[in-house]
């Protein structure tokens, strides 16, 4: 049956339409989800790393700090240095492997996602915090504050306003990075086209059909996040 590039594609969209959105919802769930908790993660060890040594502070007290802050680092390190796709796999057949855990694979895929953007955060946070000035954090501890209550209150609201651009970037990479899930099995938008594309062996009118969702999403994105940033800089 031969119809023609845009014949295909309107057949595929028609035939599989259903299919596409359902991946493209799974991939934005993924993206959006893994970008906030791994926001919440990124936070959580930069400030835990950030917690000040002092001289006074007893020995147990440092070496507390210290073994923090080296964990923080491998984690760091571990999570950035090496691909998204090998995470997936060893954390998902590694969990069923070593501890027979059956995991659900968009649980899985959340997972990797929410961890993997957490150890960019670490960096990014850390940058943002030190945009803040100094002073800000001596005058919470001035007027009483502890370390926690003054990056809570004062520090993080400042950071975080400071990092949204790069938030907004992680976002969009995790909308295309979600179709390494695949390999777990995960439903999202290129296994879906996958599948359309197997069943009809036509992949370059499928995955056109997944591009242009792909470039669609992240332009709706990338929208609403330039107009969110706006309404912050008022």
């Amino acid at each position: 049956m031969d119809m023609g590039f845009w014949g295909w594609v309107y057949f595929l969209t028609q035939e599989y339409g259903t299919v596409f959105l359902n991946g493209a919802g799974i991939a934005l769930f993924l993206a959006v989800m893994g970008t906030l908790l791994g926001t919440l993660i990124g936070s959580c060890g930069c400030v835990l790393a950030a917690i000040p040594s002092l001289p006074e502070d007893k020995r147990i007290k440092r070496l507390a700090l210290h073994a923090v802050r080296w964990l923080v680092a491998a984690y760091v390190w571990l999570l950035r240095g090496t691909p998204m796709m090998v995470q997936a796999m060893v954390i998902y057949y590694g969990a069923s492997a070593l501890f027979q855990w059956d995991l659900n694979p968009i649980s899985a895929g959340l997972f990797v996602v929410s961890i993997n953007t957490g150890a960019y955060m670490v960096e990014t946070m850390r940058g943002g915090i030190q945009s803040v000035d100094p002073g800000q954090m001596e005058g919470a501890k001035a007027i009483g504050m502890g370390y926690f209550q003054a990056m809570r209150l004062i520090i993080l609201p400042q950071a975080f306003r400071n990092i949204i651009p790069q938030i907004g970037n992680f976002l969009i990479s995790n909308i295309k990075d979600t179709s390494v899930l695949s390999i777990i099995t995960v439903n999202e938008l290129f296994y879906s086209g996958r599948e359309a594309a197997g069943n009809y062996f036509r992949y370059f009118e499928a995955f056109f059909i997944v591009c242009a969702i792909y470039l669609i999403l992240t332009s709706i994105m990338t929208l609403l996040l330039n107009r969110f940033e706006r309404v912050l800089t008022r």
